[in-house]
């Protein structure tokens, strides 16, 4: 108010008026620009496929910040020094960013997730120690729900900040097994049996070709791996039918699968 005062009385009525004018000026050609601004930046968002939940959140900040500018800058001509605005904002601004540093910290990981999108709801991830379906990516938070149902929530500060496995961004994975025949078995007739098996199941794929080679001589047992390559839907389907299926064509063909055994000795002493 001093300074406005100031203006006043320092300046003519012809000053006086052309300031007003201009800040009138700025005033309503400054505020239609912002609109359409804002516009624009909202078109380009959904055009990019921004998340929905972010959107809003975008051009309102930067709504506001083409508003505060357009305010000072009027401001500036009818006398009133800006310099001082611009430091109480700063000053503000840093108060704010030391007293939620944690909450901004998280809102950034947040933004990066929506963004990025390294993962999309209902996939299946791994990340910050924790594994699980993504039910909600929000602001600040991503909310995981395990196998057997349980609520995981992960600030997205650190989510955004770790290595992050996604197991459902590809439409296809590969299933790796194992499994282990006795020393006295037939290598060649086990592998072609397995080899049957894969290509006997509709759900494994043509492309890329499925493995079955002969991978570890161990302490007991010739182990097979055996690596097909199915949708990612029917990863799980597969893995364990597939291990039924082995246990049940082995037993007719004769096949032994080796288990861990130990032989005890006792020996008797006499007094």
């Amino acid at each position: 108010m001093d300074q406005i005062r100031e203006f006043f009385q320092n300046y003519g009525l012809y000053e006086i008026v052309l300031a007003l004018g201009k800040a009138i000026l700025v005033l309503v050609i400054g505020f239609p620009i912002r609109n359409f601004l804002t516009r624009a930046i909202n078109n380009i968002m959904k055009k990019r496929e921004i998340d929905e939940s972010l959107r809003p959140f975008l051009k309102s900040l930067f709504k506001s910040t083409l508003t505060v500018l357009i305010l000072i800058t009027a401001a500036s001509f009818v006398g009133i020094e800006t310099t001082s605005f611009v430091a109480i904002l700063g000053a503000a601004g840093l108060a704010i960013g030391l007293a939620l540093q944690g909450t901004l910290q998280n809102f950034a990981g947040g933004v990066i997730i929506l963004v990025l999108r390294p993962f999309k709801v209902g996939d299946y991830v791994e990340a910050a120690g924790q594994a699980g379906t993504v039910r909600e990516i929000q602001i600040f938070n991503t909310i995981l729900t395990t196998p057997d149902n349980v609520r995981i929530t992960i600030p997205n500060g650190k989510l955004s900040n770790d290595n992050i496995k996604n197991y459902s961004a590809e439409e296809t994975r590969r299933v790796d097994m194992v499994f282990g025949i006795g020393y006295g078995d037939d290598i060649k007739k086990t592998k072609d049996l397995l080899m049957q098996m894969v290509k006997s199941d509709e759900r494994i794929l043509a492309e890329p070709a499925p493995q079955v080679v002969v991978a570890e001589l161990a302490d007991s047992s010739v182990n097979f791996k055996v690596r097909p390559w199915v949708a990612n839907a029917d990863y799980w389907n597969v893995y364990f039918d597939f291990h039924e299926r082995v246990k049940k064509e082995f037993d007719a063909a004769g096949i032994s699968i080796p288990f861990p055994q130990r032989d005890v000795h006792l020996f008797q002493e006499t007094a």
